[in-house]
């Protein structure tokens, strides 16, 4: 289905989003809209909702495996202000996902498991909400791949992540169960981002309930929907590998003159395999075996 509009989708396509698991997929440019579709209707999500600009043209291969929003998806306050009026308009307790194109989402054995499977899991532990990782591919050849995606040759770090206790801003005191995480090209090339922009964690599936809100740095204003693991033990956490990094700094002009190549000792290549992600500590499967 296509919508003209975010109040058309919410006016005539609730039943798209009464039930879950529910990808919500935000174009920022025409880049791998396609294959960002493929990768997540592979995951068994029960819906893959696209929102995209009105000039932007959509994929014919994947038309149909998907619907269709269109939305100034650059606009300030774009992807909290959509998601926010989804979840007030879905039943409490559906499972949403929320991405941009040329990202994809990677969680503990997907490769046999589905989306709902894992996330029944993670329901029964009593959890909200589920952490991820945004983790950066990067095309290893500039002069090839000058928007620096590549799929086929895609590239990541293995090593320069780390964590931070998050301070609660009243107190100052570490927040129970919540780190700020870094690495990546946000790290390596961090004089050409934002401070407030830097972190890699990102809660990007989490269950619709009355109040709750996504705000603009990709926590939500529940707290404990901000954690990585309940009190008791570790839980599941995902992975998003995405190109969405790479593709800013090769394109900003601030930046995309001083960037020659983002490869590095520590670059290797990216398997497309959760095992990969889970290797490198990208990724903790928790009590899930």
């Amino acid at each position: 289905m296509q919508f003209s509009s975010l109040n058309a989708l919410l006016a005539d396509g609730q039943a798209l989003i009464a039930k879950g698991p529910v990808a919500l997929i935000f174009a920022e440019d025409p880049v791998e809209i396609a294959s960002t579709v493929l990768h997540h209707v592979g995951a068994r999500f029960r819906e893959v909702i696209v929102f995209l600009p009105e000039d932007f043209t959509i994929p014919d291969e994947v038309e149909t495996l998907a619907h269709w929003v269109r939305y100034h998806t650059l606009a300030r306050h774009a992807v909290p202000d959509a998601v926010n009026a989804i979840i007030a308009k879905a039943p409490a307790g559906t499972w949403f996902y929320y991405c941009y194109n040329a990202e994809y989402l990677f969680f503990p054995f997907c490769e046999h498991r589905s989306i709902g499977e894992l996330l029944a899991f993670h329901t029964e532990e009593r959890r909200e909400a589920m952490l991820a990782y945004v983790v950066d591919l990067y095309a290893p050849d500039l002069d090839r791949f000058p928007n620096a995606v590549s799929r086929d040759e895609a590239m990541l770090d293995r090593s320069g992540y780390y964590a931070l206790a998050r301070k609660d801003p009243a107190t100052g005191h570490p927040m129970e169960r919540q780190l700020d995480f870094f690495g990546g090209l946000r790290w390596r090339f961090e004089e050409h981002i934002p401070a407030d922009r830097r972190k890699i964690g990102r809660t990007a599936l989490f269950r619709s309930a009355p109040g709750v809100k996504l705000q603009d740095d990709h926590r939500f204003n529940i707290e404990e929907m901000n954690t990585y693991s309940c009190p008791w033990h570790h839980n599941l956490t995902a992975a998003i590998a995405s190109f969405r990094t790479a593709k800013a700094l090769k394109t900003n002009p601030g930046s995309m003159f001083d960037i020659w190549t983002f490869n590095w000792h520590n670059s290797a290549k990216f398997d497309w395999h959760s095992q990969q992600l889970m290797d490198l500590g990208l990724m903790e499967p928790g009590q899930w075996f």
